[in-house]
Parts: structure tokens; C-alpha cells; sequence
């Protein structure tokens, strides 16, 4: 899996710095509904073989496309939340 997510212009999930601006690829493993301070939030856990990250769009109960098992790139800022590393609305492009 990191053979098929590897370029120099992407960032490793395992290797990402914090509150910086990151692009990342990798596949959905999870992809849930958990609302958020009584706001929709469509949740998902990105997988790249370096590591994991929960992915959240706010006010989104879902999103054509965004389903366990696609492969997908994301670019936003990471942070932590309750020790969890997250990006909230990243800008998103679906692979094929």
C-alpha cells in the first residue's frame, strides 16, 4: 500500500506534521455519521500504510462517493482532538 500512495509531493499519514498544510493519500476504512456538538458529522478513519487519521466534514451527513474502501486524496491542516490526529473539511479528491 505505500508503493501504490508513494510521490515526493505527498506527505506519509505516519510522517505528517501538525498545523501544517499536508496532502495525503490513502483508502477510507471506516466511514460513519457522528453528529458533533448537535452539528452532522460525516466521519472516516484514511489509511496508507504509515498510519491512520480521522478525517471529519462538519455539517455533512454524507458525501457521494466518500465509502469504506475508496481511495482518496486529501489536503488540509492536521490536529489533535482528545489524542486522536484529525483534519476537519480537508479539500478532497476521489481516486480511481
Amino acid at each position: 500500500m505505500r508503493r501504490a500512495y508513494a510521490d515526493d509531493a505527498l506527505d506519509k499519514i505516519g510522517e505528517a506534521p501538525e498545523r501544517e498544510q499536508v496532502r495525503l493519500r490513502g483508502t477510507l476504512r471506516t466511514v460513519t455519521l457522528r453528529p458533533r456538538g448537535g452539528v452532522p458529522a460525516l466521519e472516516a478513519e484514511l489509511y496508507d500504510g504509515t498510519g491512520t487519521l480521522t478525517v471529519i466534514w462538519l455539517g455533512r451527513r454524507r458525501i457521494g462517493g466518500i465509502v469504506p474502501g475508496r481511495s482518496l486524496e486529501i489536503r488540509g491542516r492536521i490536529g489533535r482532538h482528545d489524542g486522536h490526529r484529525i483534519i476537519y473539511n480537508p479539500r478532497y479528491e476521489l481516486m480511481p
